[in-house]
Formats: C-alpha cells, sequence, structure tokens
C-alpha cells in the first residue's frame, strides 16, 4: 500500500477550499520565476506565496510570476511581507486583489526589522478590517494561543503560528505552544517560519498541526529541487506518523521481544 492510498481521504481545507499537499512555499529568494515554477512542481505543493511588494503578479507589462504558474493549478496567496502598519497591508492585500482578483492573502505585519517578529496588534487590525471586505485571511503570528483565538474570533481562514523567526532555520523552538493552539483554535494551524531543512518538518506535524510554509530553506539550499522533493515526503512522513499515534515516551527500557516461556533466564 502506498501513502497515496493511506491519505485519500486526508486533506488540508481552507475556506472550503480543499488540499492534498500540506506543504505551502513562498515565491522569495529564487533566481528566477522559472527556479519558483519547476521548486513549486518539485514541492507537490498546491499553494504558493507571493510577496506584493517584491515579486511582480500585478504589472502585466513586467516579467510577472503568473507567467510561469497557473492560477487554475495552484492557490496563490498574495503576501503582504514588507509591511510594517496595519495601514500598508490593508493597502497592498487590496491591490493584489485589484490586480489579479484573488481574495486570499497571508497578512504579515512586521514589528521588528531585526527579529522580522510580527506587531501582533496591527495585524489583528488588519485581519478585523479584510475579514470585512471579504478576504481569506490568513496571518502570520506568534506562537501565541491566545491571539490564536482572537483571529479565529475575528474570522480569520486560518493561523499561521512561526516556529521560529523568519529566515533564521532555527526549526521547532517551542512545541508546547503549538500544541495549545491546536487545542484552541478550530481553523486550520500552519507553522510558518524558520524550517531550516526537511528535517525539521516532521517534529512539526507530529504535533498534528495541519500545514507547514516554507521558503528560504528551498531557496537557500545548495539544490532548490531536491530540496523540495525532500520536504514533499517529509510533510508525509510526519502527516502519516501523527495519524499512526506514536508510542509512549518512558523512563526505562521495556524488551522489544517476549519475556514468558524463555527457556533460559
Amino acid at each position: 500500500m502506498d501513502w497515496e492510498n493511506l491519505l485519500k481521504d486526508d486533506y488540508l481545507e481552507i475556506a472550503g477550499r480543499k488540499f492534498k499537499s500540506r506543504l505551502i512555499i513562498g515565491s522569495g529568494k529564487f533566481k528566477d520565476f522559472e527556479e519558483t515554477r519547476r521548486v513549486l512542481e518539485a514541492s507537490g505543493a498546491e499553494m504558493i506565496t507571493v510577496a506584493v511588494r517584491r515579486v511582480n503578479i500585478t504589472d502585466p507589462n513586467r516579467e510577472n510570476l503568473l507567467d510561469y504558474i497557473d492560477p487554475k493549478k495552484y492557490q496563490i496567496l498574495p503576501n503582504t511581507a514588507g509591511c510594517y502598519t496595519a495601514e500598508e497591508a490593508i493597502k497592498t492585500a487590496m491591490l493584489a486583489r485589484e490586480a489579479t482578483g484573488i481574495n486570499w492573502v497571508k497578512l504579515e505585519v512586521i514589528g521588528d526589522r531585526e527579529t522580522l517578529l510580527p506587531d501582533m496588534e496591527e495585524t489583528l487590525k488588519a485581519a478585523k478590517f479584510l475579514v470585512k471586505e471579504g478576504f481569506v485571511v490568513l496571518p502570520y503570528t506568534f506562537d501565541d494561543p491566545v491571539y490564536a483565538k482572537k483571529f479565529e474570533d475575528v474570522g480569520c481562514a486560518a493561523v499561521m503560528p512561526l516556529a521560529s523567526p523568519i529566515g533564521s532555520g532555527l526549526g521547532l523552538q517551542n512545541p508546547y505552544n503549538l500544541i495549545f493552539i491546536k487545542r484552541v483554535v478550530s481553523v486550520p494551524v500552519i507553522v510558518d517560519a524558520g524550517i531550516g531543512s526537511a528535517v525539521d518538518i516532521p517534529p512539526v506535524m507530529e504535533l498534528g498541526v495541519d500545514g507547514i510554509l516554507t521558503n528560504t530553506a528551498l531557496a537557500e539550499a545548495k539544490d532548490p529541487i531536491k530540496m523540495a522533493v525532500a520536504m514533499k515526503y517529509a510533510t508525509i512522513a510526519g502527516r502519516l506518523s501523527y495519524l499512526a499515534g506514536r508510542m509512549p515516551k518512558r523512563t526505562y527500557g521495556v524488551p522489544s521481544s517476549p519475556t514468558e516461556g524463555v527457556p533460559f533466564k
């Protein structure tokens, strides 16, 4: 039996849309749009984020990412990366929707230029407005269960807590907060930021989170295509491991073979 059969009825569902892949990739930092396309295909992902201020999807007179990636095949997720106030993020999301007709947005409002950690108050302010304007809002947040619930309560379609700071490659730093977030919200929890390589993905997925978003770990890999394939299968492995249910952790060793009926003890 292959993994596709084991996961045939298992989907990541956001705002009524079902995705077979639980891996989402970002489009920044690749050497060109062609490499972005190849990485996307190799990853098996069905959703790709696009930083509106950095990657062209709004000007048809210049080389455009949408010339390489079919919006009918992939969910394009405009990203308000580079915004430091709610007002900036709102304007960026509005511009993207006007230019592309896409009403999904990865909402990112940064509070600190060095750590790139989110400004939660400004993000929540923007989220409230954009939800009322009909956007499907996926906010980038701290791994904070209190704010995660606030984002769900204002109508966000998912929450996207960090594993560690954007671009750090430090991997998962606080598993307990992600567990708490999963307990308090009913919308999908997609871990965003901090993945360094494929090896970082299974420990996150085994917590029961709904998906993974990564960009820098792909773009800065020596071979982005190979890393994309590795991440595809790491996400699948992590999901299957979670669904299978791991053994309990114990203080002492337990024999793996039967002890009854052994002739010599």
